[in-house]
C-alpha cells in the first residue's frame, strides 16, 4: 500500500500499535514479523491474516489449548546445520528435538473437525509434514538429558566400561591413601579435591614433604598443599587418557548426528518459521482481546461502513483511566465518498478522522479491528494524509505553501482506490481566499472518486457538501445546555462552530460577545445560528427516538413473552387431548382383552359341561349387550325430553341435577368438599361435583310441541 507523506503511519500512530503487538510476541521471529508489519492490498492475503487471528482469538475465548508453548529461538542452531562439518552439542540437538516435537503436537491438534473449524490456522501447515525420523535419529543417540548414550557406538560402550573400571580402581587406591594419611594426621580439613582434572589430597603445608607425589598447588593462605599421591599417579593418567578417548568418540558421534540432521535442515527451518508465525498470530489474537478487535466483513471494492468503531489506543487509554469512549458510525460508498466534518474545536473531529485511518491501516496489515462485526470495509491501494502543522523549514515553505504542495500531490495522484484525510482544509490563509481554494480541491477530489474525510470551519465547504455529488456533511455533537462537546459524529448535516457558546462558557464578558456578534456578517451569523438550532433540535429528536425505540423493544419483549405463553398453553392442550385419546384407546384395548378372556372361558365351559343352554345364555349376555346399550340410550333420550340443562348455573342444596356419566336425574342433598350426595328415588349416591349438571323440567308447552313434532 502506498502512503503519503512518509510520516503518514506515524501521524496515524500505527507504530504504537506495532509496539503493542511486538510486546505480545514471545519468539524473536514473531517480534521481527511485528516490526516488519506491511500494509497489503490483496484481499485474499488480508482475509487469510484476519481469519487466522480470529480463529486463535476464538481458541483463547473457548480456553482450548493450542500446542505452541515452547519459545524456541534456534536461528544459530539451524544456520550451523547448513555448514558442512559443523558439530552441534547435545543441548543444541535437544532443542531441535523440541522443535520437531512441537510440530508433531500441532499436526496432531488438527484432527478432521478442527481442520474445518480452524481452516485458517490449518493452512499454515498444509505445505509441510511431520518427519518422525528426526526424533528417532536423536533418541537413538541422546538420552532425555541430552547426554550421548553408552550404546551409541560399540567403541563408546567399550571406552566407558573401561573408564568405569579404572575410576573404581582409582577410588579404592585413593581411599587407601586417605586412610593412611588420616591416621598420620597429615590431612587438612578439606581432605580431598580435584585440581587440573586430577584427584589430589589436601595436607598441611608443614607435612607436604612427608607425602610422596606431585604437588599441584596451595590454598590462598598457603596453609594447605594439594598433592597427587604417588600411588594414584598412574591411575589418574589412565583415567584422563580414557576421558580424552571418550570425548573424541562423543565428538565423532555428535558430528555424525549433526550431519544426519542436516539432511532435514530445510524441514526444520520450515518448522521454526511455522512456530514463529503461530507466535505472531497468537500475539495478534491477544492484541485483539485487549482492544475488543473483531473480524469485519471484507469488500473487494473501496468502501467504509463502520459500526461502533473505536480508536484502539484511545480505547485502551480510557479503559485504564475508567473513562467512556464514544464510538464512530459512518458510511462512505461510491455515491457518498467524501465526508466534510464541521463543529467546535476540541469536539473530536481529528480523533474521528484518525480513528478511521488507523482502523483501515490495521485491517490491511491483517489485524483485527475494534469495530462491530457487522462493519464492512474495502481495500484501498493508497493512503494520503494532511494533519496538523506541516510547515517545512528545510524547503523554507510557509504553513499554507506546504499545505498547497500536499494538496497538489493529492489532486494529481488520487483515484477511486485512494483514502485521504485532510485536517482543517484551507487553514493558514485568508478565510475567503483559502475557502475558495479549499472548494476547488474538494471538487477535484470528488471528480477523482477518491474516498476521504475533511475537517473544516469554512461555511462555504459546509454549503457545497450538499451541492457537489459525492460529498456529504457531518458534524460533531455539542451539548449547548452544558456547553460541553459530545465527541459524537452526526452524519448528514453540517455543524456549528459554537464560537459564541464557547466564549460564553469560558466566561467572556457579555458586552464583548455582543460586540463580536455585531462585527460578523449578518448572513454568516444567522447561518451559524441556524446550524446551531438545527443540531440541538436533532439531539432532542434523537433523544425522543431512543425513548421510542426503548418502548418498542419493551413491547416486542412482551409480545415474545405472550407468544411463548400461548405456545406453551397450546402444547399443554395438545398434550391433554392426546393423553385423553390414549386413555380411551387403552380402555377399548382393555375391553377387548376382557372380552377375549371371557370368550375363551365360555369355550372351555362349553367343552366341559353338559348344560349347553347355560353356556349359551352366558354368551348371549356377553355378546348382546348392545340391547342393554339401546335401552340406556332410550332412557337418556327420555331424560333429555323431560329435563333441560341449565348452562352456567351454580349448584346448591335441593337442586335437581343430572349425573353426566349415567344420565340419571336426582336431588342434590349434601355437598362435601368436591363431592356431593344425590338422592336417586330413595337411594343416595356419592358423586363428584364435576360430574353433576343443573337441570330443570321442560315447560308443558315444549313437551306438547315435541310430541306434535313426532
Amino acid at each position: 500500500m502506498k502512503y503519503f507523506p512518509d510520516s503518514a503511519l506515524v501521524q496515524l500512530e500505527f507504530d504504537k500499535v506495532q509496539a503493542l503487538l511486538k510486546e505480545h510476541c514471545k519468539t524473536e521471529l514473531g517480534k521481527q514479523m511485528a516490526e516488519d508489519l506491511r500494509l497489503h492490498t490483496h484481499i485474499d492475503y488480508v482475509r487469510t491474516a484476519l481469519q487466522q487471528a480470529h480463529e486463535y482469538k476464538q481458541l483463547t475465548l473457548l480456553q482450548e489449548h493450542f500446542p505452541n508453548d515452547y519459545v524456541l529461538n534456534l536461528k544459530n542452531e539451524l544456520r550451523m546445520l547448513g555448514i558442512q562439518g559443523a558439530v552441534l552439542s547435545g543441548e543444541q540437538i535437544m532443542l531441535l528435538r523440541k522443535l520437531a516435537e512441537s510440530m508433531h503436537s500441532i499436526v496432531r491438534f488438527f484432527d478432521h473437525d478442527r481442520r474445518v473449524q480452524y481452516a485458517g490456522l490449518f493452512s499454515v501447515i498444509t505445505h509441510t509434514h511431520y518427519e518422525k525420523k528426526i526424533t528417532a535419529l536423536i533418541d537413538e543417540v541422546l538420552d532425555e538429558n541430552g547426554e550421548v548414550r553408552d550404546n551409541a557406538t560399540p567403541e563408546l560402550a567399550k571406552i566407558r566400561m573401561s573408564l568405569f573400571r579404572k575410576r573404581n580402581e582409582l577410588r579404592r587406591a585413593f581411599d587407601r591413601v586417605l586412610s593412611k594419611l588420616s591416621k598420620l594426621g597429615y590431612l587438612a580439613d578439606t581432605e580431598e579435591a580435584f585440581l587440573n582434572g586430577r584427584r589430589v589430597v589436601a595436607v598441611y603445608a608443614e607435612n607436604k614433604r612427608m607425602v610422596k607425589g606431585i604437588q599441584h598447588g596451595e590454598s590462598d593462605t598457603r596453609r594447605t598443599t594439594f598433592i597427587e599421591p604417588e600411588e594414584t599417579i598412574e591411575l589418574n593418567n589412565d583415567v584422563m587418557s580414557l576421558e580424552r578417548e571418550e570425548n573424541k568418540e562423543v565428538y565423532k558421534i555428535l558430528r555424525t548426528l549433526t550431519a544426519a540432521l542436516s539432511q532435514h535442515a530445510q524441514l526444520l527451518n520450515n518448522y521454526h518459521e511455522i512456530l514463529g508465525l503461530y507466535d505472531f498470530i497468537r500475539a495478534k489474537a491477544k492484541l485483539a482481546l485487549d482492544m475488543d478487535g473483531n473480524y469485519p466483513m471484507l469488500s473487494p471494492h473501496a468502501q467504509l461502513h463502520l459500526v461502533d468503531a473505536y480508536h484502539p489506543l484511545l480505547l485502551l487509554y480510557n479503559r485504564r483511566n475508567q473513562k467512556p469512549t464514544i464510538p464512530v458510525n459512518l458510511t462512505l460508498d461510491k455515491d457518498n465518498h467524501i465526508l466534510v466534518i464541521s463543529g467546535p474545536n476540541a469536539g473530536g473531529k481529528t480523533v474521528t478522522m484518525k480513528t478511521v485511518g488507523l482502523i483501515q491501516l490495521m485491517l490491511q496489515a491483517g489485524l483485527l479491528v475494534p469495530v462491530h462485526p457487522s462493519s464492512q470495509l474495502g481495500i484501498f491501494r493508497q493512503l494520503m494524509i494532511h494533519i496538523g502543522d506541516t510547515q517545512s523549514l528545510e524547503f523554507e515553505l510557509s504553513t499554507y505553501s506546504s499545505h498547497l504542495k500536499n494538496m497538489k500531490y493529492f489532486m494529481e495522484e488520487a483515484n477511486g482506490k485512494t483514502l485521504f484525510f485532510i485536517d482543517e482544509l484551507g487553514s493558514g490563509s485568508d478565510p475567503n481566499l483559502g475557502g475558495a481554494f479549499a472548494e476547488v480541491i474538494m471538487e477535484e477530489m470528488a471528480k477523482k472518486h477518491a474516498f476521504g474525510i475533511v475537517t473544516t470551519h469554512y461555511l462555504n465547504l459546509k454549503i457545497m457538501a450538499n451541492k457537489v455529488r459525492g460529498i456529504i456533511n457531518g458534524a460533531m455533537g455539542f451539548d449547548e445546555e452544558n456547553l460541553l462537546p459530545m465527541y459524537k459524529l452526526i452524519v448528514g448535516k453540517p455543524g456549528s462552530s459554537y464560537t459564541f457558546s464557547i466564549a460564553q462558557r469560558i466566561g467572556l464578558h457579555p458586552s464583548l460577545i455582543s460586540r463580536a456578534k455585531n462585527l460578523v456578517d449578518e448572513g454568516h451569523f444567522q447561518l451559524d445560528k441556524l446550524l446551531n438550532k438545527a443540531e440541538q433540535d436533532l439531539q432532542k429528536i434523537e433523544a425522543k427516538e431512543k425513548e421510542l425505540q426503548k418502548l418498542l423493544k419493551e413491547n416486542e419483549k412482551l409480545k415474545r413473552e405472550y407468544e411463548i405463553l400461548s405456545d406453551k398453553e397450546r402444547k399443554t392442550q395438545q398434550f391433554t387431548t392426546l393423553k385423553l385419546q390414549n386413555k380411551i384407546k387403552e380402555e377399548e384395548l382393555q375391553y377387548l382383552k376382557d372380552m377375549e378372556r371371557k370368550m375363551k372361558q365360555i369355550v372351555i365351559e362349553w367343552k366341559r359341561t353338559d348344560d349347553k343352554q347355560k353356556v349359551l345364555k352366558q354368551a348371549e349376555a356377553l355378546l348382546f349387550r348392545k340391547k342393554e346399550k339401546q335401552i340406556n340410550e332410550r332412557f337418556e333420550k327420555k331424560v333429555q325430553e323431560k329435563f333441560l340443562e341449565v348452562v352456567g348455573g351454580d349448584l346448591k342444596l335441593g337442586d335437581q341435577v343430572k349425573i353426566k356419566s349415567n344420565g340419571q336425574v336426582g336431588k342434590l342433598m349434601e355437598i362435601r368438599d368436591k363431592r356431593g350426595i344425590v338422592k336417586l328415588g330413595n337411594i343416595p349416591m356419592n358423586v363428584a361435583m364435576a360430574d353433576l349438571v343443573l337441570v330443570k323440567e321442560r315447560p308443558k308447552e315444549a313437551k306438547e310441541a315435541k310430541e306434535a313434532a313426532k
